[in-house]
């Protein structure tokens, strides 16, 4: 399973005094596993707008620690600065990026919350999706009348806290927290000097749209409602705020946008939207730059988008989908789009955190060979079925290609991804069964001087090989129904690919026993035996279909060979 990731965006109160940003900082970048991406300080509005990702429980974690540690240092009696702010910790949204939705999100942040308030006693209120009412959604409502009018505000029923007692904090404040989607900034590029233009073409796709105009749409009179409110002409674009403006240092207009939720307007729509609304004006989109950083599912969806626009097979590798996404949007037109630099999870990775499947082919190898017991035959088992399903995915890609196949591109590109979800399960196998391994040798190694630390380290080692059995039943779970896609490909596929599914069948095969004697050497160390002979039960139930439908798939391949 892929690591879940949320992004936190807390706001402090401080924007002048370093000293103080830092000490804050280095409370979440004390938390391992969270990796601190960005800090913004802003003197004016003396706050500092801080970023950071990691794992949905350490991040709550290093958030708990800065939001004490800014409780600490800032004392709001003497703040001043043009933003509005009502904390220390001003606001606290959790955003997910990857392999979490919102709803779990929103449980994340309301723990948050409640350690906040009981732990720090600053009242704290849950705003957007964690809001526990509608008025609370809007921050701006929450935090109405900011610090000073938090007096009067905390002894009204209808503003008693969510978290924390309803009691005047002098130094810290009120503290906002919530959980809001991920917010994109993006500047699409445009051929004109014009912000006039841009600014038309920001209205026509932005959500709010345009004022409403009596006769001409640019000089005439404000159509207004019954409340002497402009009536506005909606845009385009459902969660898109956006203006136009000039850029002199580049000497090109462009539309600048906010997409405040990519899962309902992604990336590559606002894209092609704002493509069309500059031709109709006579302008053309050149190119586009996102402004900090995206989720890497962003740019996978945009890849798949550009690649079915052109009839052509999505289920192609990560890599290949955001070179696609770049081209296709143009991210490279002003600068070099370096997605290690510009893709959240691939930030998080680092340089350091490398896997085995990173590895070239004879590195691999090496290290294989080497005196160390792993990577060893369960890594190399994964290794064979990553390499079966890579052979049927090339397969479903050559034949969505097929001159004269025009229209059964979709059928095979269908083929193709459902290949794709199995290979990156088998790669991410690769890793996780050396990491299983080194899990059991760490356990070993723990301490046994007492009976309380004997027990303890009894128990890591059984929960570790337990997982180690389980590793090498995932890989035969995975490499089994990779078989489907061999088959679909032996009979359907370009015939002149068909040895490469036979080839495909053979590897998942040795894969699936391999990962079966892993399965049955690490299930004898395990103490629970109707645990381990459940595991062994389901192992040779596939072991046993593996051999009928790999020996199918051999004669399908053979009949076509000898046709």
């Amino acid at each position: 399973m892929q690591q879940q990731l949320i992004e936190c965006v807390p706001n402090f109160s401080e924007g002048n005094d370093q000293g103080i940003i830092d000490q804050i900082t280095s409370e979440i970048e004390s938390v391992e596993g969270v990796r601190l991406l960005d800090v913004d300080p802003g003197k004016a509005t003396n706050r500092t707008v801080v970023t950071f990702v990691g794992a949905p429980s350490k991040v709550v974690e290093a958030a708990f620690r800065a939001v004490k540690k800014a409780s600490e240092l800032i004392d709001m009696r003497k703040h001043k600065g043009a933003h509005p702010r009502f904390g220390a910790t001003d606001v606290c949204p959790l955003v997910p990026v990857s392999n979490i939705n919102m709803e779990e999100t929103v449980k994340y942040a309301r723990e948050l919350a409640k350690r906040i308030g009981e732990e720090l006693e600053i009242p704290v209120y849950c705003y957007e999706n964690a809001a526990f009412n509608e008025r609370r959604k809007n921050l701006a409502n929450c935090r109405s009348g900011e610090y000073e009018g938090l007096p009067d505000k905390l002894g009204q029923k209808e503003w008693k806290p969510d978290f924390g007692k309803a009691e005047f904090n002098p130094r810290s404040g009120a503290t906002a927290v919530g959980a809001r989607d991920f917010l994109v900034a993006y500047n699409v590029n445009l051929n004109t000097t014009s912000t006039r233009r841009a600014n038309a073409i920001a209205f026509d796709v932005r959500e709010k749209g345009r004022v409403k105009r009596h006769g001409n749409p640019l000089t005439g009179k404000i159509v207004k409602d019954e409340h002497d409110k402009p009536v506005m002409i909606p845009g385009s674009l459902r969660a898109v705020k956006g203006i136009g403006w000039f850029i002199e240092e580049l000497g090109v207009a462009q539309v600048s946008l906010n997409i405040t939720n990519i899962s309902v307007t992604p990336v590559h729509i606002v894209y092609d939207e704002v493509f069309k609304k500059a031709e109709a004006r006579g302008v053309r989109a050149t190119g586009s730059e996102i402004v900090g950083l995206v989720p890497l599912k962003a740019m996978l969806d945009a890849g798949r988008y550009f690649l079915k626009k052109q009839q052509r097979s999505t289920g192609v590798s990560e890599k290949e989908l955001i070179k696609i996404a770049v081209k296709s949007m143009g991210l490279d037109d002003l600068y070099p789009f370096r997605p290690e630099e510009k893709i959240i999870e691939y930030v998080l990775e680092g340089k350091n955190n490398k896997r085995l499947a990173d590895l070239t082919l004879s590195g691999f190898a090496d290290e294989t060979s080497s005196e160390s017991p792993a990577p060893g035959g369960g890594s190399v088992s994964a290794c064979m079925g990553a390499f079966g399903i890579a052979l049927g995915t090339m397969v479903a890609n050559l034949s969505s290609h097929k001159r004269g196949w025009d229209e059964r591109w979709e059928e095979f590109s269908t083929w193709a991804e459902k290949g794709r979800r199995l290979l990156e399960e088998l790669v991410f196998l690769i890793d996780e069964d050396t990491r299983a391994f080194n899990a059991i040798m760490a356990a070993f190694s723990m301490s046994k001087q007492t009976d309380e630390e004997k027990s303890l380290r009894n128990k890591a080692i059984q929960d570790a090989t337990k997982y180690a059995a389980e590793v090498p039943l995932r890989v035969m779970e995975t490499a089994f129904n990779s078989f489907e896609v061999i088959k679909a490909m032996a009979e359907e596929g370009n015939p002149n690919s068909v040895t490469d599914a036979g080839v495909g069948a053979l590897a998942l095969r040795s894969a699936i026993m391999g990962a079966f004697m892993n399965l049955r050497v690490n299930a004898a160390g395990i103490d629970d035996r109707g645990f381990a002979d459940n595991l062994k039960a389901k192992g040779a139930e596939i072991e046993k279909k593996t051999m009928d439908f790999e020996r199918e798939i051999i004669q399908i391949v053979n009949s076509k060979i000898n046709s």
